[in-house]
């Protein structure tokens, strides 16, 4: 009996996607709610499961668009497919057993090829740790890093040679020999998808950047006091990005406009705050939505996002979420930017820029101390938020910040 592995339903907005990779080759067994492909939509990529164990039959390429509910492959569920069924559900439950290296290597994937033949690998060199050996995508990426280690380390500290001849003058305007000078890769779906909107977004906008600067010590001495208490309590760790999610929902609340959206010659007021929080992942940025902030608590807020953190690092991360929202923040201080000016995903009409904590000396009631400061970006459409709100919106939430309180009593 057979089988059909079909693309599954992944949100109300998606209706397609490309078949990124197969995980498993044809011939290979596969384990019920074993991953088996990835499918890279315009918001997110998943890993696909098998619905059912036995032995995996691809009938549509890698690198294909395929549509939901669409058949790309078959599982044999009977005969010798039976051990299947006895499979561990993944390789990570499997039982690792490292192929030494030299030995013959097992049949390898196409995510695993790729890497292989992106790095120059050799296959045999590589110790497999999945089930029977197998290389895992994590074992080939290992040893590429390994490889440009010892490269690192071999240019850093070059061997003693005996004197050269003297070499010989280069032709005039030649560049040096050298290996590949470029290299062309395809653009996925997702950075596809986010270079359109960005540019949408800065064509039919008219953007302006605003920036203030807020004192985090508050914020950090409140977390500093609770920390412990709010991690046993709760589960989660208390950052800082709860804080500014709760400080622009009741600024947002009282600058509505900054909420809001155009549609055609009308102004969209929402009376409901969905925040998107920028993440960055190896495909490009993305934005999942924290919804209805004003009915959540810090613990909450915190929980969702740790939860977009780890779904989205094993593909898990479902296109829905990434939709809906009325204003976004974004944090590239993590990466230790200063001063940035983000641009509004589209529709919105509004992202908040956070950056880096630096302690820098500060004039407070006459003298002058060290404070640790960030510089926030507010930039907005001009067409629907004038500079006063704009400047008052980042006043409201500097006054969160600066004294946490006001967001408790509803200040």
């Amino acid at each position: 009996m057979k089988e059909d592995v079909q693309v599954p339903e992944i949100g109300e907005s998606v209706s397609s996607g490309i078949l990124a990779s197969w995980l498993k080759n044809s011939g290979e067994t596969v384990g019920e709610g074993e991953e088996i492909f990835e499918l890279e939509t315009d918001k997110a990529t998943l890993a696909v499961p098998a619905t059912a164990a036995g032995v995996l039959e691809i009938t549509v390429d890698a690198g294909t668009e395929v549509s939901v509910g669409q058949t790309v492959a078959r599982i044999d569920t009977g005969g010798a497919a039976g051990a299947a069924r006895s499979a561990p559900a993944s390789s990570e439950t499997a039982e690792r057993t490292p192929v030494p290296a030299g030995a013959e290597s097992p049949a390898l994937s196409p995510a695993v090829r790729r890497v292989v033949e992106e790095h120059g690998l050799d296959p045999a060199a590589i110790s497999g740790t999945g089930p029977g050996g197998r290389i895992t995508k994590e074992d080939a990426l290992e040893a590429a890093g390994s490889v440009k280690t010892q490269q690192a380390a071999g240019s850093a500290e070059p061997a003693e040679k005996p004197a050269a001849a003297p070499a010989q003058p280069a032709a005039s305007g030649a560049p040096p020999p050298s290996a590949e000078r470029e290299t062309r890769k395809q653009m996925s779906s997702l950075r596809k998808r986010i270079a359109e909107s960005l540019v949408a977004s800065q064509r039919s906008s008219a953007h302006l950047t605003t920036f203030n600067e807020v004192d985090m010590s508050a914020v950090m001495e409140i977390r500093s006091r609770h920390r412990e208490q709010f991690e046993s309590r709760h589960g989660v760790k208390l950052g800082f990005m709860s804080f500014f999610v709760k400080a622009a929902q009741q600024a947002l609340a009282a600058y509505p406009g900054i909420n809001a959206r155009i549609d055609g010659e009308e102004i969209v007021y929402h009376n409901y705050y969905n925040i998107a929080v920028a993440l960055s992942s190896d495909r490009g940025l993305i934005t999942p939505v924290v919804r209805e902030v004003d009915h959540k608590s810090f613990a909450a807020i915190e929980s969702e996002i740790l939860s977009f953190i780890t779904r989205a690092q094993q593909k898990k991360l479902m296109p829905d979420e990434l939709t809906g929202g009325t204003f976004t923040i974004s944090n590239g201080g993590v990466f230790g930017s200063m001063l940035s000016t983000p641009i509004p995903s589209p529709p919105q009409s509004g992202v908040l820029g956070m950056h880096t904590i630096q302690e820098r000396p500060v004039a407070i009631d006459g003298e002058v101390v060290i404070r640790p400061m960030m510089y926030l970006a507010l930039t907005y459409d001009h067409r629907i938020v004038d500079g006063r709100e704009a400047i008052g919106f980042l006043i409201a939430i500097k006054r969160r910040i600066e004294d946490p309180s006001r967001m408790l009593l509803g200040l």
